[in-house]
């Protein structure tokens, strides 16, 4: 049995992965924004789950998120679900967010980073980003280039933790829309495996995964000099550095 944190776990592929692993005897702590959105995860709450509050867009929030759900303690995994298509926030939830809670949480082995096959589309430009999102200064796709090369970072420079990101696909949740092509059973199986599986499979380091396969990512992902590049602007802007980890 495991302990999951699963950041945006009111909607969409976070709920149904918190409910499949409760379904399947895990302990899971699910995340809502504010605490008008507790009800969409009562049913939740009421087989067991527990609950971390905050807003992913401020960085205070972020870091109260990270003292709660540390304060739970135990987290064998953490599942970086949340995200945002659009707008100012789309760098303080999609990549500063994970990049916090990556540092602050204490004990996760396993951590899964939901990325996107708009990733192969971003943009590894690092100059003039807007971290704090007063502006909209980077797409999605940007975005998760970034995540995803954050994924990478923490697999090569903290072994004793499994880091992968995940494309779940383009799936009928809120975001995706109600004609997305995808499985949403599927989109959110690989994130349960990589969290809680024995599958040796599961348990390495550093792959981009879709359905259970690895596929190659966009080259910018393992390129340590971009991942170190993008490490060094998440440190400056937030004053945390991953040193901790492992």
């Amino acid at each position: 049995m495991a302990r999951v944190f699963i950041t945006g776990s009111t909607d969409g592929l976070g709920r149904a992965a918190a409910a499949s692993l409760l379904r399947d005897g895990h302990e899971v702590i699910v995340h809502a924004r504010s605490a008008r959105r507790v009800p969409a995860v009562q049913h939740l709450l009421d087989r067991g789950a527990q609950l971390a509050t905050g807003d992913l867009s401020i960085e205070e929030e972020v870091r109260q998120i990270a003292a709660e759900a540390g304060g739970i303690g135990g987290i064998d995994a953490v599942i970086h679900n949340a995200g945002v298509l659009d707008g100012p926030a789309l760098l303080p939830v999609n990549v500063v967010a994970p990049y916090l809670l990556t540092a602050l949480i204490p004990g996760p082995r396993r951590l899964i980073y939901l990325s996107s096959g708009m990733h192969r589309g971003g943009d590894t430009g690092l100059e003039g980003l807007d971290w704090a999102g007063r502006t909209t200064t980077a797409s999605y796709s940007t975005t998760k280039l970034q995540v995803t090369a954050l994924s990478a970072a923490v697999a090569r420079l903290v072994p004793s933790v499994a880091s992968n990101a995940v494309d779940p696909g383009w799936v009928p949740t809120r975001m995706g829309g109600r004609s997305a092509p995808d499985s949403l059973e599927l989109g959110h199986r690989t994130q349960e495996w990589l969290a809680t599986s024995d599958d040796p499979a599961a348990l390495a380091s550093g792959g981009y995964w879709y359905h259970q396969r690895r596929k190659t990512p966009h080259p910018a992902v393992k390129d340590p000099q971009f991942q170190d590049a993008l490490l060094a602007r998440l440190a400056a802007h937030t004053g945390v550095t991953l040193d901790a980890l492992g």
